[in-house]
């Protein structure tokens, strides 16, 4: 199945807030029962907010028959970026040097219940990725999700877990993982 990719700067994040926010929701509350504080529409809001007021910042949303399906966002991690900081698992020498170029962190991924299993979250990450300039890419993913699964598929991706993190007091232990922005 292909989807029609749409790219957004955050210049563009008004357009398609609702929209991010509405699918959020449906995705993390409805389908995967995800409660509690740091799930909450409004956290995931500021999260949101705080993402795309960084320089860099991009999404990519895709539709069928204009009719959104899924998201994706992210931006550069600055020299000041925090994003290395809530890492529980000690890294080697320079693995954290952030210049603004090195990194791109994948910030979310979200795709509606009816798409997946379709290969439509790899199209939006892709179409996402075909745009970074950067070295790399880093996530966070909840190691418990779909029993597993969910880490499995980022695995089969080319990501590799470098560690473990927990980035907010009231987030899951995520596992903090990393791939070449363009694989060969």
């Amino acid at each position: 199945m292909t989807v029609e990719i749409k790219h957004y700067t955050a210049e563009q994040l008004p357009e398609i807030r609702q929209t991010l926010l509405d699918i959020h929701v449906e995705v993390r509350h409805h389908d995967f029962g995800l409660i509690g504080p740091f799930y909450e529409v409004d956290r995931f809001n500021d999260r949101l907010s705080s993402y795309a007021s960084r320089p860099g910042w991009a999404a990519v949303v895709g539709y069928e028959d204009g009719e959104a399906v899924g998201f994706c966002f992210g931006v550069p991690l600055a020299p000041d970026s925090r994003w290395w900081q809530a890492m529980t698992t000690e890294l080697p020498q320079g693995y954290t040097d952030e210049n603004g170029k090195r990194t791109v962190a994948l910030n979310e991924i979200v795709v509606r219940r009816p798409w997946r299993g379709r290969g439509v979250a790899w199209q939006i990450h892709e179409a996402w990725l075909s745009r970074r300039p950067e070295e790399r890419v880093t996530l966070l993913v909840n190691p418990t999700a779909g029993e597993g699964a969910v880490q499995a598929v980022y695995e089969a991706w080319g990501y590799r877990k470098v560690g473990d993190q927990q980035p907010f007091p009231d987030s899951p232990v995520f596992a903090s993982m990393t791939r070449p922005v363009h694989q060969s």
